[in-house]
């Protein structure tokens, strides 16, 4: 199984070190992307900040390249937008899809829009300074880097195919304060279509518990018809 991996705001594919470690371990193959404009020593054009359509043609590039290996497509928060985009035009190249207490949208939705208030307020104050990147909250790894916020805003165009042969898994962080995703995980625990599974250790699960995330995902199955 080959994982591509689609970190959340502000992060790059370092956040999946551990993780991709013990999957490397088990003879997988990982490739953690990190999204334009997220990069160690700071975007190519700070003038021009990348929006979701830049990230989904990011990864959706990565894809098209496969070699015909399984794949699983994860992303975590912020990049549940990405990989749905993704999985809508390369669909029919992918094993699995795997949102890690992540935003999982329908045609027209953005992050802003599926969102709670709290994150809402951090990205407006966040991006106070200049209108275009979101500032790093306080917390985050100091290799952390500020987000743009034309990714946060924009609405994803979805296709509607379902590509039901696709896998669909919810890996969620458990009701942590402020978290968008509860009422999501709840609805997904009722759909016949999805995997849902709880590590109920917050927002940020490939950092915190990177020995259970991995376990879920190197028990995905590699053919998921």
């Amino acid at each position: 199984m080959k994982y591509v991996m689609v970190p959340g705001g502000w992060q790059g594919g370092w956040v999946f070190d551990a993780v991709a470690a013990e999957l490397h371990r088990d003879g997988h193959h990982v490739e953690a992307v990190t999204l334009s404009g997220l990069e160690p020593d700071g975007p190519v054009d700070v003038d021009r900040p990348p929006n979701l359509d830049a990230h989904v043609d990011q990864v959706a590039e990565i894809i098209g390249q496969g070699d015909g290996t399984p794949v699983a497509l994860c992303g975590h928060s912020y990049g549940g937008m990405v990989i749905a985009g993704v999985a809508d035009r390369f669909g029919d190249r992918l094993d699995q899809l795997v949102f890690i207490d992540a935003y999982v949208p329908d045609d027209g939705d953005s992050c802003w829009s599926l969102t709670s208030d709290s994150f809402r307020e951090l990205f407006i104050a966040g991006a106070r300074t200049d209108d275009r990147w979101v500032a790093v909250p306080e917390g985050l790894d100091p290799r952390a880097r500020p987000h743009p916020l034309a990714s946060f805003v924009q609405s994803i165009r979805l296709g509607g195919d379902p590509h039901p042969a696709l896998g669909r898994t919810f890996v969620s962080g458990g009701a942590w304060p402020g978290s968008p995703f509860v009422t999501l995980t709840a609805r997904l625990r009722d759909d016949p279509d999805w995997r849902v599974h709880e590590i109920p250790v917050g927002h940020n699960i490939a950092r915190r518990d990177p020995h259970s995330l991995t376990a879920v995902l190197g028990a995905l199955p590699s053919d998921s018809a």
